[in-house]
């Protein structure tokens, strides 16, 4: 690893081995994001995009292999600097819009900006009280996303970020991940489309 800046971090893999079910998804995988980066990872549909994304988040524990993250909070895990945002929303149907993300912030604990604020940066200021079953897809996604600002951490984790969001929802979308950057955050994305700012390509093998 080349020397870190003052305030910078890198997350680097090393031989990262995943297994689902007794199927060896990848193996030997090594990978690394600095601060400031986003990194977009490619592959078929099967190939461990989203275990990938799993493994950094803490929520799958790798079969071989290491995953560290340099330059953090030394106090706090590397799950708890990684915000995971998957494909599905992580909504409760019967509560509002703000109390949903409310519920999150409560949750996710640290650094937080106030809920109101984050809806109204995603265009959900008019909906607060509406029930979030009652959302589009579209509404729902920029939901998920408020919960990204509401809580700080330097790492996003995106699987498919953009899924359902329209041209406007990703050009919004867009503006907040290169503010995320440039305030020293680091994204990794697994997409199949192209995310809309400046990423740098990690293609992931496996079968379909």
């Amino acid at each position: 690893m080349s020397e870190l800046k003052r305030g910078e971090m890198q997350l680097s893999g090393h031989g990262v081995t995943c297994v689902r079910g007794g199927r060896q998804v990848f193996a030997g995988l090594d990978f690394a994001a600095i601060s400031g980066e986003a990194v977009a990872v490619m592959g078929r549909n099967g190939s461990g995009k989203t275990s990938l994304l799993r493994l950094i988040a803490g929520l799958l524990v790798p079969a071989g292999g290491t995953i560290v993250l340099d330059g953090g909070d030394a106090e706090m895990t590397l799950p708890e600097q990684c915000h995971y945002l998957g494909h599905r929303d992580a909504l409760k149907p019967a509560l509002s819009v703000s109390e949903n993300l409310t519920f999150w912030a409560d949750f996710l604990g640290g650094e937080r900006l106030e809920p109101a604020e984050s809806l109204a940066t995603v265009g959900l200021d008019h909906a607060t009280h509406l029930p979030a079953g009652f959302l589009s897809a579209g509404q729902r996604r920029r939901l998920s996303l408020a919960r990204l600002l509401t809580v700080r951490r330097p790492v996003w984790l995106l699987d498919e970020p953009t899924n359902a969001l329209d041209v406007a929802g990703q050009d919004m979308f867009a503006g907040l991940m290169r503010q995320h950057l440039s305030r020293g955050g680091m994204i990794i994305a697994a997409t199949h489309a192209p995310l809309g700012i400046e990423s740098r390509e990690l293609r992931i093998g496996g079968v379909a």
